[in-house]
């Protein structure tokens, strides 16, 4: 089975400047963005998150619009959900920490890799789904 899905994204411009973005071929999954570019990056987003659930449950997906089809206000919108789940999957680190802040955090039944990621993302200023940084960081490597 292949990793890589394609569906037509439709945008629109809205009256309060913003542009939404919709995929005709899928209920329910929308995004937005203040430009083109953000639209694009947003919608692969939706997209890949839409697929991911989807095959996690086991679904069938909806069949997709012949791309040759596609014109006017439409992009196509390519789905690496292969690389969305190498990006996101979890790694193991080991920390090190004085045996009394250890035992204090035991006994308060504090979540090790909880508190470690939420610090992570406030001292990097990025959100669970902000993907900027993990894209940026990835063409790196």
């Amino acid at each position: 089975m292949s990793n890589t899905y394609i569906y037509t994204a439709v945008y629109k411009h809205e009256d309060n400047g913003t542009i939404s973005v919709y995929f005709p071929d899928i209920d329910n999954c929308f995004t937005m963005g203040d430009t083109i570019d953000e639209c694009i990056s947003n919608a692969k987003e939706c997209l890949e998150l839409y697929i991911e659930a989807e095959l996690d449950e086991n679904n069938a997906l909806p069949k997709p619009t012949n791309y040759e089809a596609v014109c006017g206000n439409k992009f196509l919108v390519v789905a690496d959900v292969e690389n969305m789940k190498k990006q996101n999957r979890s790694v193991n680190k080991t920390v090190t920490l004085p045996y009394w802040l250890n035992d204090a955090a035991e006994k308060a039944h504090i979540n090790f890799s909880g508190v470690l990621q939420d610090a992570l993302k406030q001292r990097l200023s990025v959100s669970e789904h902000e993907r900027k940084y993990k894209r940026e960081t990835t063409n790196q490597q």
